[in-house]
């Protein structure tokens, strides 16, 4: 009998799950008080399966972004709809909920490395490290530990891999939808960029209006669509494609 449960990746729950309060906790006056985050859509939230679904989302900020998804997943779950109106619902968050982010900026500092541990996926970028264009192989550790995340429960990821808005997304996500065949939740989300500073800690700009819409799961045709139509549909569904500009 073990006597400290973990999760897929070797991390104690006893400790994330403190961290998560934690975190939570110093993100929540960030989206209702000094912020008013609007929400709409998560009342389908509740009535997905507890494995194999990946939320996908534009991004603005290194950390609030995933922070806030993670309260509206979870308030959703205790079925609190629109709403993170009781942050209570953070005392037994789920526990197998991921996100995916870059390596080189959850290693940079002690408190991205806290908030790894709430549920992080480091992977490396093939494209871009420390501020510098770089092309490499997508590293095959990096995708078994996403296909592990998502047989064990829910993914958060940023498809763009960046907060620049209106960059194209990154084929990788269409190739992890094409071999787990996830059901794949749309996420759009505003006013953070204003609200925060790059990384999403410090505070720009109070009463900012920040609003996250959850959208219907995309519908995905696995023996006709294509690579290409996956990327398109991921562009368009986060509100990303160049038609919306």
């Amino acid at each position: 009998m073990k006597l400290i449960k973990k999760d897929i990746f070797g991390r104690s729950l006893f400790l994330k799950k403190w961290i998560i309060r934690l975190i939570g906790g110093f993100f929540y006056r960030r989206f209702k008080g000094i912020n008013n985050l609007q929400i709409s859509g998560s009342g389908e939230i509740k009535n997905l399966p507890d494995k194999n679904v990946l939320f996908i989302s534009n991004h603005q900020t290194y950390f609030a972004d995933a922070a806030a998804i993670i309260h509206v997943l979870n308030a959703s779950l205790k079925g609190i709809e629109d709403s993170i109106k009781n942050i209570f619902y953070l005392w037994r968050p789920k526990l197998n909920l991921y996100y995916i982010a870059a390596k080189e900026t959850m290693s940079k500092g002690f408190l991205p490395r806290v908030l790894a541990y709430s549920g992080a996926i480091p992977i490396e970028r093939t494209w871009r490290e420390n501020g510098k264009n770089l092309k490499r192989d997508v590293n095959a550790n990096d995708i078994s530990r996403i296909d592990a995340a998502l047989a064990d429960g829910w993914v958060i990821t940023f498809p763009q891999g960046t907060t620049t808005p209106w960059r194209p997304v990154r084929k990788g996500t269409a190739h992890i939808i094409m071999k787990n065949k996830p059901i794949v939740v749309p996420i759009v989300i505003d006013g953070f960029r204003r609200s925060f500073d790059k990384k999403g800690l410090l505070i720009k700009k109070r009463g900012i209006t920040q609003s996250m819409e959850i959208k219907p799961a995309l519908k995905i045709n696995y023996k006709k669509d294509s690579i290409d139509d996956i990327v398109e549909k991921i562009e368009r569904s986060i509100e990303q494609h160049h038609s919306y500009l």
